[in-house]
């Protein structure tokens, strides 16, 4: 979420609390029938068409009325629906900005009070609990994945037995890719890539609780250490360095032989480069273990309108095993909740790397007013090849921790 988004926010909380669900008081419930606003960030026109006949049908089964809104720039939108006091019933939030909804009381804290509360991904539940508290329902999730292309991988004379299930492997078979004159990885060039290594390297950049900085860590360092290493032996490379806009492109263009991405790549591919064989798998481990990185968005209710029981109703049926079951064959994303793993690994059996992720996965940073300071640690991981990684954690604990400090 932009910054002025974000003061417009804040700024309207504190001149009037109220609008942001603080004093002086609960807002007025209305009982029967409710019409509901719905924004939605929508991916596009499946998802848009989905989420709009789920409503739909939901609209004649309970008597209420939806109006389901597909944003052209959702941040944007909240922001100016939250400063003219008038914010949707129901709506997005990005588990990356949803600490910075929680923090000004602009979210109702519902979600544990779903009958399936328990149903959600541990890690799903953490990424929308804020100062103890589960806020909103995780809508879908998606995490971090390798993919290897066939092709080069067999013209680099490795095998299945080849694909690597730790750093030193990784390293190996980067080697011997390398050799043939193909780029081996392509790697994104921010922490929402990078940020695995650091998982897997038994670091992160923030304490579980969200209240202090950990990036500069031992862990972190010896993380950002073997991505360096990676980067200047001309083993990865990132998507720049190709000439190409995501490390998707550059993957499915057959510039390099394996990336890191989540499972939205599979459509990506599809749709871009078709002729193009690859598999899926496991992230390697490092000295920590298994570790990999989950995106995830919840439904949120605003903490101001005057349906909360409806527009709770209306989050239980979108999140039922059913129907998330229908969004995930209409548009691509996993189900949010444990009891549809086995149905949905029927349907999709080449997403189960990304789907047994969700138990070693880590979601984004949990806490208010972190957007500008990530921004800032992507803008020193592109300079990663050249420059020291202990200074740039130290940039980072510094910068996040006055940003705790408010």
């Amino acid at each position: 979420m932009g910054r002025a988004v974000l003061r417009a926010i804040a700024a309207l909380c504190l001149l009037a609390p109220a609008a942001c669900g603080g004093t002086p008081g609960p807002v007025p419930q209305r009982a029967g029938p409710a019409t509901l606003q719905v924004l939605i960030g929508s991916s596009g026109a499946a998802e848009t068409r989905a989420v709009t006949d789920a409503a739909a049908g939901w609209s004649a089964a309970s008597g209420n009325q939806v109006t389901v809104i597909p944003a052209q720039d959702l941040d944007q939108q909240l922001g100016q629906a939250f400063a003219g006091s008038s914010p949707p019933d129901v709506f997005y939030v990005d588990a990356a900005r949803f600490a910075d909804f929680a923090s000004v009381g602009a979210l109702e804290p519902y979600a544990e009070q779903l009958p399936g509360a328990r149903d959600f991904y541990g890690t799903l539940r953490q990424a929308f609990t804020y100062q103890g508290r589960f806020y909103c329902a995780p809508k879908d999730f998606a995490t971090l994945a390798l993919q290897i292309n066939e092709d080069l991988w067999a013209k680099a004379g490795l095998s299945a037995a080849d694909v690597p299930r730790d750093w030193a492997q990784l390293t190996a078979v980067a080697e011997r890719i390398a050799a043939t004159g193909v780029t081996p990885l392509v790697l994104g060039d921010t922490q929402e890539r990078i940020g695995a290594f650091l998982v897997q390297a038994g670091g992160w950049l923030i304490s579980p609780d969200g209240t202090r900085a950990t990036a500069d860590s031992p862990q972190n360092l010896t993380a950002l250490r073997y991505v360096q290493q990676l980067l200047r032996a001309g083993l990865a490379r990132y998507p720049s360095a190709l000439d190409t806009g995501w490390a998707g492109e550059a993957f499915g263009r057959g510039l390099a032989a394996m990336t890191i991405e989540g499972n939205w790549i599979r459509g990506a591919l599809a749709g871009d480069y078709p002729g193009i064989r690859y598999t899926v798998h496991a992230l390697p481990t490092g000295p920590a273990g298994p570790g990999t990185l989950s995106f995830t968005t919840c439904w949120g209710i605003s903490a101001r309108t005057p349906y909360r029981a409806q527009a709770v109703a209306f989050v239980e049926a979108m999140t039922a095993v059913d129907q998330q079951l229908a969004f995930a064959s209409a548009y691509g994303v996993m189900p949010s909740v444990t009891t549809a793993r086995d149905r949905y690994l029927r349907a999709s059996p080449g997403d189960r790397a990304f789907l047994d992720g969700a138990d070693h996965a880590q979601g984004p940073v949990n806490a208010p007013r972190m957007g500008n300071v990530l921004s800032d640690f992507d803008t020193q991981l592109q300079r990663l090849t050249v420059a020291d990684p202990q200074a740039i954690l130290r940039r980072l604990q510094r910068y996040m921790t006055a940003a705790l400090r408010g």
